[in-house]
């Protein structure tokens, strides 16, 4: 039997990886090729002002051939989502190519179009979808103001106080609700995500789950945690999520302030491209030892996991998947974590003390403070979906997509 052909389209692929959604197409896609039964082409875009724009430039890494469409800098507000010359150049690769299969991953600034392309050459395709960008022009729900929207289902017609121009808003949310009838599945990471953008009226009939997987730890990593907390047993926090509001680093700030002891080490990850999330400015009048860890890729995971014994999540708005969660709990970390929409469909949540959104400062520091007098040193891992797990599952949606079209 031939191998099965897909088409991954995302917005970022390596070499030029950015994003927790790009992790997993790309960690997913080489899953998928270790079974065997695929080989994955991807399409993603770059913005080269060296370049002529809609150009295609071709690179691999991993055994993943990636055409990359550079595209202009300064494009329209419909160009984002609906942009004829992008379609117009993933037409012309689906016609080289000859995919069995498209999948749309994560294609915000892509558009829509690489659907429709599929459809005009009767390519089945599976659409992924990992935040809200279909429901929402800011793409996660966030208000202006940094709050959570908390619409639930979403009304394009509550959008006003966020949408500068309604009329634009409103033919955008009618574009992409059409477009996700054309596609043959619609996959969610989580529950929350389903339920929530289904009900809002997005493809009601063709959204199944499809949980993200997480790269477990390499064999190496207990002993490598263990002999870090032999050397030296200072209770350590880990923080991923960069210095802004709806990631709650206000929050945790104003917790450390009010707790009266520095019996601990905190490790804030600059995740940015240009190490410019934190100063040293950020962590001045803060009791205990406070650290900038640079940013890691998948393969220095265990580097930065093996120095913590709690991550902290303090999302303030409801997510469709917490990525850093399963990395931790794969790795016998203790997590506290805000009541965050589909970042709490995962075991340890049923005897975690879920903070609420919204919570004062207090309820944190109450945790932390409770955290440091217990030292959770010796937690068991829990297991969680790896990339393995969810290539499986991807191949099950893919075969019955497939087979329906035979």
């Amino acid at each position: 039997m031939s191998k099965r052909h897909i088409l991954l389209a995302n917005v970022f692929f390596a070499p030029f990886t950015y994003g927790g959604a790009t992790i997993v197409a790309e960690e997913l896609a080489k899953a998928l090729i270790a079974r065997g039964d695929y080989r994955v082409t991807a399409v993603s875009l770059c913005t080269r002002s060296e370049l002529k724009t809609y150009t295609v430039m071709k690179s691999e890494r991993d055994g993943i051939v990636n055409y990359v469409i550079n595209v202009p800098e300064h494009r329209g507000y419909h160009e984002m989502y609906n942009n004829p010359q992008v379609t117009a150049v993933l037409g012309e690769l689906m016609d080289g190519l000859k995919p069995d299969l498209v999948h749309a991953h994560c294609i915000q600034d892509m558009g829509t179009g690489v659907l429709e392309a599929a459809r005009a050459r009767d390519i089945p395709s599976i659409l992924s979808i990992h935040d809200f960008w279909w429901i929402c022009e800011r793409q996660f729900m966030i208000r202006p103001d940094g709050t959570y929207c908390g619409q639930s289902p979403v009304r394009i017609d509550a959008c006003r106080g966020c949408a500068s121009d309604m009329g634009a808003a409103r033919t955008r949310f009618g574009h992409l609700q059409m477009m996700g009838t054309l596609a043959d599945r619609v996959t969610y990471p989580s529950q929350f995500a389903h339920d929530l953008i289904t009900a809002s009226g997005f493809a009601p009939s063709r959204g199944v789950v499809l949980e993200n997987g997480a790269r477990l730890p390499d064999a190496g990593f207990a002993a490598k945690q263990a002999a870090r907390r032999a050397n030296d047993p200072t209770l350590t926090f880990g923080f991923v999520g960069g210095p802004s509001h709806i990631k709650g680093w206000p929050l945790i700030k104003s917790a450390f302030q009010k707790l009266d002891r520095d019996d601990f080490r905190m490790l804030l990850v600059d995740g940015s491209p240009d190490g410019t999330w934190w100063d040293p400015s950020d962590m001045r009048g803060l009791n205990g030892d406070w650290q900038i860890y640079p940013r890691f890729d998948q393969a220095d995971m265990d580097s930065f996991y093996a120095q913590i014994d709690v991550l902290l999540f303090m999302s303030q708005w409801k997510e469709t998947f917490g990525l850093a969660i399963r990395e931790a709990l794969a790795r016998g970390i203790t997590v506290i974590q805000t009541d965050s929409g589909g970042t709490v469909e995962h075991a340890a949540a049923t005897t975690t003390d879920l903070i609420p959104i919204g919570a004062p400062a207090s309820a944190l520091r109450d945790q932390i403070a409770a955290t440091l007098d217990h030292h959770p040193s010796h937690q068991k891992p829990m297991p969680v979906t790896d990339y393995t797990d969810q290539a499986e599952a991807f191949h099950c949606i893919a075969e019955d997509v497939l087979a329906a079209r035979t």
